[in-house]
């Protein structure tokens, strides 16, 4: 049998990528895999590992996904900052879905050496 690669677009099979951190087995060691781990829940529609990886201030009380939204692709287009040294990072990206596609800069912060997203902005 043939595993299918991440949706985050690595190419490593989903259990050996962004599956660890939805299971909670590890967590994201910067702030561009988290990016990739948020982007593969929404594919996946794991609206409770979206909500427990936002930063509490930002976070909104409930999460309601799209079922009809069909997410084909991620581009990571720059970081800056958000490795294991940093507090603080941000990911640019561009998210392709049918019909479409989502550009963002996103910041990114550590909370006791956990990544979570803060907020973003969209770009043109």
């Amino acid at each position: 049998m043939t595993r299918r690669s991440c949706p985050c677009g690595l190419s490593r099979p989903y259990e050996a990528c962004c599956g660890r951190y939805h299971s909670g087995s590890a967590a994201a060691p910067t702030a561009e895999a988290l990016m990739r781990s948020r982007y593969c829940a929404f594919v996946r529609g794991d609206a409770g590992y979206l909500l427990r990886t936002w930063h509490p201030r930002t976070r909104p009380g409930t999460l309601e996904l799209d079922p009809g939204m069909r997410w084909t692709g991620l581009e990571i287009l720059g970081t800056g900052d958000g490795s294991a040294f940093h507090s603080a990072g941000t990911v640019e990206f561009r998210a392709s879905y049918r019909g479409g596609s989502l550009h963002e800069r996103s910041r990114f912060e550590r909370i006791d050496g956990a990544w979570v997203y803060v907020d973003g902005d969209f770009l043109p």
